[in-house]
């Protein structure tokens, strides 16, 4: 009979305790899709006394995760604790460096530190796999390291947090604040307690760093991503999108460009009738434009326990099914060391539509100075409107504009000079227009 793969586990929160209970619930079909059986050797969590509802009896306890990722009793060792520093990068860095696989579910320690790790598993030959970092249970990891080779990506657009795409799902479906969706969101447990990282888009950033770098083989640069949250979207924006035909969506994008590779984070406005616009609730999404295979468009679970664990045990029963002495692929679809510096392309000269949203005096000629701001910076609208809005003052009135595809910067100049023209009775709102996707 051929070995197990000995499998160590540190970290057993909702996904670890999902990941082994899979797989001894799978063991048979899992032996006989990867020719040898799966056994959980070692185990390591901070609270050994507690009770998981899982059989942990067959595996060694290690109350130092450092511990667990030397021992000579696993094969595999299974990064599960979060955090881009302390023992989780000790360990995952002392396991690479020992000469054993790593899976690891961790996209803030990959977005920190990830071309460092991906030099040390080449460099040692060892298999780094980190489909569960990116959009849950969505394959989208193998399919852009393995699946798409030879093509040259152009872009990349993803629903990256389940999150804050329930939260914006919820405000349009039932017309309630963002405030009072995000504490339904903590409740049913759909958010953490303290939700920053999701809503501001840090999450989604991280994300989106590592897509960057398969998509393009650059360096991850997740700390150059242009971020914008959710926290400020209004039911009247939910409102202005679903008259005009649009959702509006948290997304990732990254783009090849003249000046360089954009990424960016923002709320934006997608046509209905676009197949991303019905990627509801926690569902993600991933689009990707390619010169071979043309558009790519993958939807699934993005978070959960059963979803992660689903990538983390895809990841395992892959190192399984791998020949001793196999060359294996480079991390991120380049060799690390051949991956470029990351340029960063110049977000101001962004090209597209624009949606912006004013809260204005009302009183005469406010339409006329508005229009006059556009032109003066060569922007065409696609419309102009005023809209009714019951919240406000007598003395105020909301104007939505559409604008034609325009740059960034001509729309921050264009919304300055309506400020400094005492227009303005709340601050602008300003969401970008994806046309398709």
């Amino acid at each position: 009979m051929t070995d197990p793969l000995r499998v160590g586990i540190a970290g057993l929160g909702t996904v670890g305790a999902s990941v082994v209970r899979v797989l001894a619930s799978k063991a048979t079909e899992l032996q006989r899709q990867c020719g040898r059986p799966i056994a959980v050797t070692g185990v390591s969590a901070r609270d050994a006394s507690r009770d998981r509802g899982i059989d942990l009896s067959a595996a060694q306890w290690f109350d130092d995760p450092v511990a667990l990722a030397k021992s000579d009793d696993i094969d595999v060792f299974v990064e599960l604790m979060g955090g881009d520093e302390g023992p989780a990068r000790q360990a995952l860095k002392t396991a690479l460096d020992s000469g054993r696989h790593v899976v690891t579910a961790n996209k803030a320690l990959l977005a920190k530190h990830g071309v460092a790790l991906a030099e040390a598993a080449e460099k040692k030959g060892v298999l780094l796999n980190y489909e569960a970092a990116v959009a849950g249970g969505i394959p989208v990891i193998k399919t852009m390291r393995e699946a798409m080779a030879g093509n040259s990506v152009s872009r990349v657009v993803g629903i990256l947090n389940g999150t804050c795409n329930y939260i914006l799902s919820r405000m349009e479906a039932e017309a309630i604040s963002f405030e009072d969706c995000l504490k339904d969101a903590q409740r049913l447990g759909y958010a953490e307690a303290d939700p920053t990282f999701d809503i501001e888009g840090n999450d989604t950033a991280h994300k989106l760093s590592i897509l960057t770098s398969l998509a393009f083989g650059t360096k991850i640069a997740a700390s150059d991503i242009y971020l914008e949250g959710i926290s400020n979207i209004s039911q009247a924006d939910i409102r202005a999108a679903a008259a005009l035909g649009y959702r509006i969506k948290l997304l990732g994008v990254a783009q090849r460009t003249d000046s360089g590779i954009e990424q960016r984070v923002h709320p934006t406005m997608v046509p209905n009738q676009s197949v991303i616009a019905q990627v509801m609730g926690v569902t993600n999404a991933v689009a990707i434009s390619t010169d071979i295979l043309g558009d790519l468009l993958l939807v699934g679970p993005g978070a959960g326990g059963n979803a992660t664990a689903s990538a983390v045990v895809g990841d395992i029963a892959d190192i399984a099914k791998s020949q001793p002495g196999f060359q294996h692929g480079p991390v991120f679809g380049w060799p690390a060391k051949e991956l470029k510096p990351y340029k960063k392309a110049q977000m101001r000269a962004h090209a597209g539509g624009y949606f912006i949203r004013l809260t204005v005096h009302d009183r005469a000629g406010v339409f006329a100075a508005i229009a006059k701001r556009m032109a003066d910076n060569d922007i065409s609208l696609e419309s102009i409107v005023q809209q009714a809005d019951s919240s406000l003052d007598p003395s105020q009135k909301t104007v939505v504009l559409v604008t034609h595809e325009t740059t960034e910067a001509a729309v921050r100049r264009a919304v300055d000079g309506i400020t400094k023209d005492g227009q303005l009775t709340d601050k602008a709102q300003v969401i970008r227009i994806e046309r398709a996707g």
